[in-house]
């Protein structure tokens, strides 16, 4: 099982027992507008999801985490997506449910670990991150750990009635 940790946080491969997170976290509609989600997960989906969460980064092009606190609580998720062996890249995505657990520094910590992982052991050259304009806290976050901004999408992401700029942010293992 793939365990990495850290100071304060590890991260680890999702489990059965992590169905009752998973589910409050996938449909929490607040998720949703980074999420890309439209319709609630049901349990039955998201169990079926769990069976297969053990499949190889290199047959789904996906690994999906959880953060845990010392108290072994999962607080969030952190994935690596769009995996692209070839082009020695992929996406990296993290949410932490609760806003207590949040601005504590678990999502620097947790994306260090992961980058560090990707390109030692994944051999990756470049890790790209998508962020909302307004989500000053990520983007100060993500360029605290090298990412840099690269583009901006214009009106991306349709929310709440309006259209909203999305930041791709790219850091490079030089």
């Amino acid at each position: 099982m793939l365990r990495l940790k850290g100071e304060h946080i590890y991260l680890r491969a999702l489990e059965p027992e992590d169905l009752e997170f998973l589910y409050e976290l996938e449909n929490d509609p607040a998720i949703w507008e980074i999420s890309g989600t439209t319709t609630p997960y049901s349990k039955h989906v998201l169990k079926l999801y769990l069976e297969n969460a053990h499949r190889d980064i290199y047959e789904v092009k996906q690994l999906r985490l959880c953060i845990c606190n010392k108290a072994q609580k999962v607080i969030g998720l952190i994935d690596l997506f769009d995996f692209d062996p070839k082009n020695l890249r992929a996406g990296l995505g993290i949410v932490i449910l609760e806003e207590g657990d949040r601005n504590q520094g678990s999502g620097t910590e947790a994306i260090n670990l992961l980058c560090n992982y990707a390109f030692v052991q994944l051999n990756l050259r470049q890790i790209y991150a998508n962020v909302m304009e307004d989500n000053t806290t990520s983007i100060r976050v993500f360029q605290k750990l090298g990412f840099a901004p690269v583009g901006t999408k214009k009106d991306w992401i349709y929310s709440d009635s309006t259209f909203k700029n999305e930041i791709l942010m790219q850091k490079i293992n030089t």
